[in-house]
């Protein structure tokens, strides 16, 4: 990532945040840039971890894996009663 920056180049970054952010703030600053690069890296391995599985997991072991469907009774209630809270329209 760094690899076509030198020395100095690395110097002057460093002085512009110091001179914008200031010497208290640096810390604070690399602190939450690191959380921030983690928690990505968490979440990727996540996503990864959850495609693997699905990928390799058996159609029947996936289905017993995926939570039961409501009754079509209750999904029917459900949606008449929104249709009631919908406010009238004019057009």
């Amino acid at each position: 990532m760094f690899g076509n920056l030198g020395f100095g180049e690395l110097m002057v970054i460093l002085v512009i945040v110091l001179v914008l952010f200031g010497a208290k703030r640096v810390p604070e600053i690399s602190a939450s840039f690191g959380k921030g690069i983690r928690e990505f890296k968490r979440n990727l391995n996540d996503i990864e971890q959850s495609v693997t599985t699905a990928v390799t997991t058996p159609p029947e072991q996936m289905r017993q894996m995926q939570p039961p469907l409501p009754p079509t009774e209750t999904v029917h209630a459900e949606r008449d009663a929104d249709r009631e809270r919908e406010p009238k329209r004019l057009l």
